[in-house]
């Protein structure tokens, strides 16, 4: 069954870890940001969502950074349920697509939690300020691949955030598979 998160509540303030990334570094998590925001992004690797719209998450990160925007990922799944996400397999995944941003490692789910994540994809859009001005979906695909001429929703948002440090009133909830918490935390 697909889980949707809540819609944004603006001005809410990112919260910053160290978190271990497939490169084996810690890496902070608003040190990814750019001069004009940050995208945190709670992906996994078996998510069926997440599958359907990685290289257009890829080419959306590329993009934000050119407009001054970073970009990081974060998978918080609990790997001994679900192994397919253990960090080895981060290590494939984001080497095999060659991801231009940090895939970190949130094994104790505290991040997620901090953050309130809900599925996978879940985007979180920050200004420059490090408040929360995006929480939306990628674009309007789902579990398929959809058109390529999409609207490009994150995008859209975090250029009129980089622009302007303010998000759109009106965004559409992502949709994915639900976080897989685990069942003693």
């Amino acid at each position: 069954m697909a889980a949707i998160p809540p819609l944004c509540d603006f001005g809410w303030r990112a919260v910053d870890a160290s978190v271990m990334g497939t490169d084996g570094q810690q890496h902070s998590i608003l040190a990814q940001a750019g001069a004009r925001g940050l995208v945190i992004a709670f992906i996994c690797n078996h998510c069926p969502y997440v599958k359907a719209v990685i290289q257009r998450i890829m080419r959306d990160a590329k993009d934000l950074k050119e407009l001054g925007v970073g970009f990081v990922a974060i998978n918080a799944n609990d790997a001994a349920s679900y192994p397919a996400d253990s960090y080895g397999n981060m290590q494939i995944f984001s080497q095999e697509n060659a991801f231009p941003f940090h895939y970190l490692h949130d094994t104790d789910q505290t991040v997620a939690r901090e953050y309130g994540a809900v599925c996978t994809p879940d985007f979180f859009g920050f200004n420059a300020n490090s408040e929360l001005q995006y929480r939306g979906r990628l674009d309007g695909s789902r579990k398929q691949e959809g058109i390529t001429d999409l609207r490009r929703d994150l995008f859209e948002a975090m250029r009129q955030v980089a622009l302007s440090g303010q998000g759109p009133r009106e965004q559409v909830a992502s949709v994915g598979c639900s976080i897989k918490w685990r069942e003693n935390a």
